[in-house]
């Protein structure tokens, strides 16, 4: 489908988790059907409030990090989470989470943020997406 946007969510970094955010609200806007597939580090940020706890910077942009929060602040930019909240709310906007992370770290669907939809397996993902681009964030 063309008219899609399908993202493997791996860091779970708030830098990474932005563009994310930006995108996902982005294609939600535009009447895309959106598909997440949140696996690695990541599923700790879309853990049951994750996003409250969870705002971890890579070291290496450690010294960026208060300029970043006080431009979002003062340009009243949404957080990533409020944004990818607001496409599902607008839209087909999905969030998988990967069965085989979310085992290995103990987590179950009512671990998880209401925003996901479900637990999958990459190739349930890959299925849905077949065909498709997917990306990876």
């Amino acid at each position: 489908m063309a008219n899609s946007l399908n993202i493997i969510v791996y860091s779970g970094t708030v830098d990474k988790l932005i563009p994310v955010g930006v995108l996902t609200q982005t294609a939600a806007n535009m009447e895309m059907r959106v598909r997440l597939f949140v696996t690695g580090w990541a599923l700790l940020a879309f853990k049951k409030d994750g996003y409250k706890d969870f705002n971890r910077m890579p070291n290496e942009f450690s010294d960026l990090v208060p300029a970043l929060m006080e431009g979002m602040a003062k340009t009243k930019t949404p957080s990533w989470y409020e944004m990818v909240k607001t496409a599902k709310e607008m839209g087909d906007v999905k969030i998988h989470a990967c069965s085989l992370m979310t085992g290995v770290m103990g987590l179950k669907k009512e671990d998880l943020d209401p925003i996901v939809d479900d637990i999958v397996g990459a190739a349930s993902f890959m299925q849905e997406v077949q065909g498709e681009q997917v990306i990876f964030i």
